[in-house]
């Protein structure tokens, strides 16, 4: 006969494993409830919010990418899995460390204005809201977004593999699916 308190014991531990299992466990370390993941990898290192997304970025340093074909990759990948946080439709800003050249170099792939949109126009618009500044919500702040371009401009300077190798992984979770990270 088992006695009554390694039955209690056992029921005990059951409980707390399925408690346990609801929890996040995407990570091998770390808090379960981090906001960055990591993969690791013997010669390079990502680091994003969706480790699909960090496996992404890491898989293109193995195939012989770059830091920037892994970034373009993991980004366009982020876009795709958490698009709130991310996404075609938004910025980019980089800065970027030539060894080579031992020189910095900056992008900012912030949207610009509507081409239609004349300085003296935005001036009247703000001048019917009464108003100095642009505001932070309407019409009035929307720019075009500048995400894809700066991905263009930076591959062209520093990229080593394809474009559309980078953005290869991201395409084909895009027409296959992908397990939510949340």
């Amino acid at each position: 006969m088992i006695p009554r308190r390694v039955v209690l014991f056992s029921i005990l531990g059951f409980t707390s494993v399925a408690s346990f299992s609801s929890a996040q466990i995407d990570r091998i370390t770390g808090k379960n409830f981090a906001t960055r993941s990591e993969v690791l990898a013997r010669h390079g290192m990502v680091c994003t919010s969706v480790p699909l997304a960090t496996q992404v970025g890491v898989d293109v340093l193995k195939r012989g990418g770059n830091a920037i074909d892994a970034a373009i990759a993991a980004n366009a990948t982020l876009g795709l899995m958490e698009p709130v946080s991310n996404g075609v439709g938004g910025d980019l800003f980089a800065i970027i460390y030539s060894a080579k050249e031992n020189k910095l170099y900056g992008i900012n792939g912030s949207g610009c204005s509507p081409l239609g949109l004349s300085y003296e126009q935005m001036k009247a618009e703000l001048d019917k809201l009464n108003r100095k500044t642009i505001p932070p919500t309407g019409m009035l702040p929307i720019n075009v977004p500048g995400t894809v371009d700066a991905w263009a401009e930076l591959h062209k300077k520093f990229g080593k593999a394809k474009l559309s190798d980078d953005l290869a992984p991201a395409i084909r979770y895009a027409e296959e699916g992908f397990r939510s990270p949340n």
